[in-house]
């Protein structure tokens, strides 16, 4: 019997019309996805919010193709040059994620003359968008700095300079709390506040404050604002008396910000640590630096690192060693004598390598929605001769 239904299968395959089973072919292969180029780049800035990057930072959606624009391939690269354009444009990409904004300065023209003008016009000639996060990516937990830290060793870590939550609802710098015995006097303050600008009014409820019913206002204003409320509640000598001035800050962010302070959970020697940043960068060398009075075989706890640039970031921060792309001379005889070793990697050195798990992370994020390749070009400008 069972040979019987392997020849009635066999016999019933071969009559089915080749169109049938061509038909059954192409359901099999898989469909290749793709997502709408505005659907992407909010997909993205829920990765990273936009908003924890540097006031001086241009970040997000630098180029965009005239819409509708979808994307099949995302392209990764620390940095966009013109020959990792060229790299993208062969890979069939449709949107460019550049760490590193290749349009920083205003641009006050595109021509062909200058080579970020001309990443502008290949962009746009093939239909490839470009987005930057750069220091969005710095602050955020599963970003730049944290993967910097893996490097390390075991080790826990805070921020260096921590973000404040950006949406917190909170308008103004200081909030302003009196109290009204009088209505008549009352209704004359609240109409000069509400023609005030930079002046949110809060709140006005009844209260009862030594043994008498009143009215309490709060109100928040700006820095600039706050001067005129209290030229205004001077003027009545009941209401200034019953004032408070309170500084608004808003929440800092869990482990949120720029830079780390790393400490290790087993000290190491500064040549352990040497090898541990260079396994982890892919690195033959790094520069060094050792602090006033300490040696290779010195121990390290404290690690304070920034990706790319960190003076600005790192400087003041007590710690045994600084760990970051690139410092100015001056910055590293301030860490030497103050006895904090230095360990320069380069600039891009110290970002490059997070592609790759940026690749994973953000595929994961995306539901493999689209294809998610990393440069093979991108490289740090500078080689030891």
């Amino acid at each position: 019997m069972r040979g019987r239904r392997l020849h009635i299968c066999m016999h019933l395959s071969c009559r089915i019309p080749r169109r049938f089973l061509r038909v059954q072919s192409l359901i099999d292969l898989p469909l290749r996805s793709f997502m709408d180029l505005k659907v992407l780049v909010s997909s993205l800035n829920d990765f990273a919010s936009l908003s924890l990057a540097e006031s001086w930072d241009n970040v997000g959606l630098l180029v965009e193709p005239s819409p509708p624009h979808t994307v099949n391939t995302l392209f990764l690269t620390n940095d966009l040059t013109e020959g990792v354009m060229e790299e993208a444009l062969q890979k069939k990409a449709d949107l460019i994620l550049s760490y590193h904004p290749p349009i920083f300065q205003p641009l006050k023209r595109i021509t062909w003359k200058t080579w970020k003008e001309r990443l502008v016009i290949r962009a746009l000639e093939n239909r490839v968008g470009i987005y930057s996060p750069h220091t969005a990516y710095d602050a955020v937990p599963h970003g730049v700095n944290n993967w910097l830290a893996k490097g390390l060793g075991a080790c826990t870590s805070v921020p260096l300079q921590p973000s404040v939550a950006p949406n917190y609802p909170t308008k103004g710098s200081y909030r302003v709390e009196f109290s009204a015995c009088s209505a008549e006097n009352l209704e004359t303050v609240l109409a000069s506040v509400r023609g005030m600008s930079e002046v949110s009014l809060m709140a006005v409820r009844p209260v009862r404050a030594e043994g008498e019913k009143q009215t309490q206002v709060s109100l928040n204003c700006t820095q600039q604002a706050l001067p005129q409320i209290v030229a205004l509640l001077s003027q009545n000598s009941s209401l200034y008396q019953r004032t408070e001035i309170i500084s608004l800050q808003k929440p800092l962010l869990e482990d949120t910000g720029m830079g780390r302070l790393c400490t290790l959970e087993e000290p190491v020697s500064i040549s352990v640590l040497i090898e541990r940043v260079k396994s982890h960068l892919g690195l033959p060398h790094i520069r060094l630096a050792l602090g006033a009075g300490k040696s290779l075989e010195s121990q390290v706890k404290t690690v304070a690192l920034c990706a790319g640039s960190g003076s600005s970031v790192l400087k003041g921060t007590e710690g045994d060693l600084y760990l970051t792309g690139e410092m100015s001379h001056h910055d590293v005889l301030d860490a030497v004598a103050k006895g904090i070793t230095v360990i320069l990697c380069e600039h891009s050195n110290t970002e490059r390598g997070f592609l790759l798990e940026l690749q994973q992370v953000l595929a994961a994020h995306l539901q493999k929605k689209i294809s998610i390749i990393v440069s093979e070009r991108d490289r740090d400008p500078l080689q030891v001769a």
